[in-house]
Formats: C-alpha cells, structure tokens, sequence
C-alpha cells in the first residue's frame, strides 16, 4: 500500500473519530456533568443519598434520594427521569430553591420506563434563567442502595450516611 492509500483510508477514521468525540461531549453551556454512580455521593458541593424502603406490594415500594448542600454555591435544584433511548424526560421534582435538607420520593417501579436519574444544581440566580450549573446522573437505581422495611430506619439510615459522608468518615465515589 503506498503513503497517499494510506492516508485515504486513515482520513475517513480520523474524521469519524473527531465526529464522535464532539458528539459525546455535552455543550458546555450546560455546566459539569458527572455519573453518581454508588448510593451515596459527595462532591462539587453536595451530597446525596439513596434509599428505598419496601411497601407490602412491590408496586407501593419508594426510592428515596436526600440531597444536601455541602459548601456548593447552588440555589436551586431540580430532579428528571430520563428514558436514554427515547429521550423522554419527566419532571420528578420540579426547579425549587436548594433547602439544607430535601428527599425525592419516587416508586422504584418509575425507574422501569425513566432509568435515567439527572439531579441539576442551578448557581445563583440573577434573575436571567441558565442552564444547570451541575448535574449529576445516575443510570438507575444504583446497585448498593440499602432497602427498609420501616420509614423510621430509612430516614435513620440517610441521616447517618449524610453525618459521616460529611465528616469524611464516608465513601465517596
């Protein structure tokens, strides 16, 4: 095969490589976003917690995340569900001031149709609406989630993981 071959089949490659390296970038006018990934999360000033607690019937079972501002310059916050082969998304928890506590209750047979969880941390607000400054995704219920029998030991549970996530006893991703 001679050099101007080469170059010929090698451009092609290179091209497409280019293409698919632009396309799976997000636009950076929608701010960081990073993959949650375990069942509790620190970092870019917040932190999360997963857990479920189980109902008598599997249809009546909750997932529950509690998000908490760690240092983050975050105002607001919103929660989708996401269906990443459709692009279907639905507001789980519409765009609301950033409280020093919040809990997202959703069925665990949601995430069925909506696997896909984007959590979007907005910055300040200065009367103009920006895109989420943050987000952080989950690709469905993550595997280490603890399950409950009683709500009292489920809030229990996220009480106590959030303490020691933000004393630096805890896993973070």
């Amino acid at each position: 095969m001679n050099q101007g071959s080469r170059r010929a089949t090698l451009w092609p490659v290179a091209f497409l490589a280019l293409l698919l390296l632009a396309w799976s970038a997000p636009p950076s006018a929608e701010g960081q976003q990073i993959h949650g990934e375990n069942s509790s999360f620190l970092g870019q000033g917040v932190a999360m917690v997963w857990g479920v607690l189980r109902g008598v019937r599997e249809e009546d079972t909750q997932a529950v995340l509690r998000i908490v501002p760690a240092g983050g310059e975050y105002a607001a916050v919103s929660v989708e569900g996401v269906d990443p082969f459709s692009g279907t998304r639905q507001d789980l928890q519409p765009r609301r001031p950033l409280s020093p506590r919040m809990d997202v209750w959703s069925l665990r047979s949601t995430f069925a149709d909506l696997p896909r969880r984007e959590i979007h941390f907005y910055a300040k607000d200065d009367g103009q609406v920006r895109p989420p400054a943050l987000t952080v995704y989950f690709m469905g219920l993550p595997d280490t989630t603890p399950e409950f029998g009683s709500e009292a030991a489920l809030l229990g549970y996220l009480d106590q993981t959030l303490e020691k996530l933000l004393s630096g006893k805890g896993r973070t991703p």
